[in-house]
């Protein structure tokens, strides 16, 4: 489905122009309005992506019976891909709020602590191995890099940090260990269960998020097969691990995703354009298909029209041979989804002209 050539009319009435590159868009409440959906479907949309992450398992049907019923009121299939929630490994909550964490003081995160009973010295982590998996000397990355601790010492579960980079800290942050190393399994028990019933749910794609190995694939498929369902199966490369197994991966997989959030995270924001170059071009040459995601046009949450950085970004995916580009917060929550899907076709027809390089 993602390598098929598509047919894309513009909402102002423009001629009809062909597309190669498709875009997925990710539902959320910004969507749940039927004109919303009409409009995005106009503007060229071609996949929806559903974030198991968020919400119950009755709204992701609601919300996928809902696009395939305008869908099909436009003669238009839209393709719908399941993003599992995987082992994303977070902090508790802070008893009174959150904290300020200042630069050269210690912190610890503390596997026995009370999920709820963080403090401005101390708070609790979902993930019992952290203490086993670091360090002294590691760095540990919060809320998307944005907290930066290094490992003093581990004593009795209690891994004991010293703030390099503060800022305040909130509820249940994501935790990174920089250039990965955590151990946490990629199939969660609730990843088990949203796969059985994307399966019931008869979505065209299963998203595996954190993948360390062609193992977590293979995995997946069991799972996915002792249900019934034929879904194909995207590897997330969102691990350091799974740039140094990236040929193994896609192999094993129906496609795979460039998840550039916490991959960024994990082996530096700096890195992320080059590994991006390397996996659509591994991907390309195992003839595998290849989706670009995280921030294509996040200023277009808040904004009618995207940046030009924006612009160049998506461009350059398409021009490095990407076969979708994904939008998150853009459509899920943003304020002009369809403005949205028309700017990207803009930037993807606009790449596409240009002479193979």
């Amino acid at each position: 489905m993602l390598s098929r050539h598509i047919s894309v009319t513009y909402p102002n009435g423009a001629d009809t122009m062909f597309r190669r590159t498709k875009i997925m868009a990710t539902l959320g409440p910004a969507t749940d309005p039927a004109k919303i959906r009409e409009e995005m479907i106009a503007a060229g949309l071609d996949l929806v992506r559903i974030n198991f992450s968020h919400g119950d398992l009755a709204e992701h049907q609601s919300r996928i019976e809902e696009m395939r019923a305008c869908a099909q009121v436009h003669g238009r299939h839209i393709g719908v891909l399941a993003d599992l929630q995987g082992p994303k490994i977070r902090i508790g909550r802070f008893a009174d709020g959150p904290v300020t964490l200042e630069n050269g003081t210690a912190f610890a995160l503390d596997t026995t602590l009370s999920a709820v009973g963080g403090h401005p010295q101390a708070v609790g982590v979902d993930y019992k191995q952290l203490a086993t998996d670091v360090s002294p000397g590691d760095i540990l990355l919060l809320d998307d890099g944005r907290i930066e601790l290094e490992v003093a010492g581990i004593v009795d579960g209690r891994v004991e940090c010293l703030v390099i980079t503060g800022g305040m800290l909130s509820d249940n942050k994501g935790i990174n260990r920089k250039g990965g190393g955590l151990s946490a399994d990629a199939l969660t028990d609730k990843d088990r269960t949203d796969i059985r019933a994307a399966a019931g749910m008869s979505v065209d794609f299963i998203a595996i998020s954190f993948v360390r190995s062609a193992a977590d694939i293979h995995e997946a498929r069991r799972v996915l097969a002792a249900a019934g369902g034929t879904a194909g199966i995207i590897a997330k490369i969102e691990r350091a691990e799974a740039v140094a197994a990236i040929e193994e991966i896609i192999q094993a997989a129906d496609g795979v995703m460039v998840a550039r959030g916490d991959l960024g995270v994990e082996i530096g924001d700096a890195e992320v354009p080059a590994i991006q170059k390397h996996i659509i071009k591994r991907a390309i040459w195992l003839d595998k298909p290849v989706v670009t995601a995280t921030q294509m046009m996040e200023s277009m949450i808040e904004n009618p029209i995207p940046t030009r950085a924006e612009v160049s970004d998506v461009a350059n995916a398409v021009l490095d041979g990407t076969d979708a580009i994904m939008l998150s917060g853009e459509t899920a929550v943003g304020n002009y989804p369809d403005k949205v899907l028309a700017a990207a076709t803009r930037a993807c027809l606009a790449a596409e002209k240009q002479p193979a390089t």
